[in-house]
């Protein structure tokens, strides 16, 4: 039974940075159903969060043969390839100035991905991906890792070595940033002003490297180190234009500890990173960030049915002393509180329907927060909070389609005229409509 459910832990992975990617080149290297190791994409099961910890390979996967005078060479039984289109349509309750409301993602977004086990306990996924706003490809998500397992004081100790471009991208649990929720979202929204580093800021413009372990099925550990690796600029980096260029090295930390009782399960942890940063250059004055978060993730059957919740807070202080001088601040310390927190209730592995509310608070700054029609702040304040609700259907099992509202109570800093060009915060409320298709 144990050989079974190592064998059985994922047939296809979700990563997300603002949307969701199933990739079914894992369902046809392994010939199980993505329902196997989702709940609801990108949400992963145990079997799913298995899998990703052991470098994406299963023991079976692989064909031992000899090549001439080569040494073994393992590869996989299936081509380690997917596409992902994501279609959409996004309607704001008063359009931004200017603008025609209504926006038609056709589509939003197409992605390829190589995903598999590329050796024995190596694998990994790497994204390319076409956005409709941009009108090009550019490289998106990459997540490769080495694993392997041993015992520790009698017990189970499972670790591994992971490369990556976004801070909590390897992380596998789903309340960290870089899988919550909401999974799919629009591109066409009116976005806040502020929001921690950790919180996705640096999601594809970094490179880091860490290591992970897993023990006794309870506690886990990873650390990894991150430097800046602007996509789309010359090579090495000037960092003109670019609000953040680590300066030495960004470590992030994550400690977790999970526990099942009866048909409970909940998850407990911490994250966070440390990250000094030029802005617009790579030396003179830095801007320092500390982002310590806590994070929970619950689950329990009902049957065939499941619910979830997921909950974060995420508080950051930072030092603008660059930003400062340079005119960008007014004051040198400043602090963001986020909170997040949601709840799905899944009806088998066809329908399910989700709650979130957010809210994000921070210290006001004429400088930083300053009035601007539509994305500015009138009372130098970045408070924002609001709530999500969204439904979904699956027809089948790499189909999804989608909707999603989000209302704003107060968006930077005020309800009304929040922006000082009369602009209230509910006129920022949307609507989202998605199919999402993935092969």
């Amino acid at each position: 039974m144990q050989k079974l459910l190592r064998i059985s832990v994922l047939s296809c992975f979700v990563l997300s940075v603002r949307y969701a990617n199933a990739v079914p080149s894992f369902a046809r290297q392994t010939g199980l159903s993505c329902n196997v190791c989702h709940s609801n994409p990108p949400e992963l099961t145990a079997f799913g969060r298995n899998f990703k910890l052991r470098g994406y390979v299963l023991t079976d996967m692989t064909k031992k043969e000899k090549v001439g005078n080569a040494k073994d060479l393992l590869l996989s039984k299936y081509i380690p390839v997917s596409v992902m289109l994501l279609l959409s349509n996004t309607a704001n309750q008063s359009k931004q100035p200017a603008t025609q409301n209504n926006s038609v993602g056709l589509p939003q977004m197409l992605s390829f991905y190589l995903a598999g086990g590329f050796a024995s306990h190596f694998g990994g996924l790497a994204q390319l991906t076409y956005t409709h706003s941009d009108d090009h490809f550019g490289m998106d998500m990459v997540d490769l890792r080495y694993a392997n397992q041993t015992k520790l004081r009698g017990k189970d100790f499972e670790y591994g070595i992971n490369i990556d471009n976004s801070p909590t991208l390897e992380d596998v649990w789903n309340s960290t940033p870089a899988e919550g929720f909401p999974w799919i979202q629009t591109d066409s929204g009116v976005s806040p002003l502020a929001s921690t580093v950790i919180d996705g800021v640096l999601a594809q413009d970094v490179a880091g490297v860490g290591g992970y372990a897993l023990w006794n099925n309870h506690l886990y550990g990873d650390v990894s180190l991150y430097r800046s690796a602007h996509g789309g600029t010359p090579s090495p980096t000037t960092g003109v234009g670019q609000s953040y260029n680590i300066s030495g090295v960004a470590p992030y930390w994550r400690v977790a500890w999970q526990q099942s009782w009866g048909a409970n399960y909940l998850e407990v942890g911490t994250y966070g990173i440390y990250l000094n940063s030029f802005p617009n250059a790579i030396s003179g004055p830095e801007d320092r960030y500390v982002d310590p978060s806590f994070d929970f993730q619950y689950e329990r059957p009902f049957g065939p049915n499941l619910l979830d919740v997921h909950g974060a807070w995420m508080h950051e202080k930072s030092n603008l002393a660059a930003t400062y001088l340079a005119g960008g601040a007014a004051f040198k310390d400043h602090h963001l509180n986020t909170l997040k927190i949601d709840s799905t209730y899944h009806w088998r592995d066809r329908y399910s329907a989700t709650g979130a509310l957010f809210s994000t608070t921070g210290n006001s700054d004429p400088k930083l927060y300053a009035p601007a029609p539509l994305t500015g702040s009138n009372n130098d304040n970045p408070d924002t909070s609001g709530y999500i609700g969204q439904v979904a259907f699956w027809p089948v099992q790499n189909i999804d389609i989608n909707f999603n509202y989000t209302g704003y109570f107060k968006f930077n800093g005020a309800a009304t005229n929040y922006d000082g060009a009369m602009r209230n915060a509910s006129d920022n409320n949307t609507a989202y409509m998605s199919l999402w298709l993935i092969f």
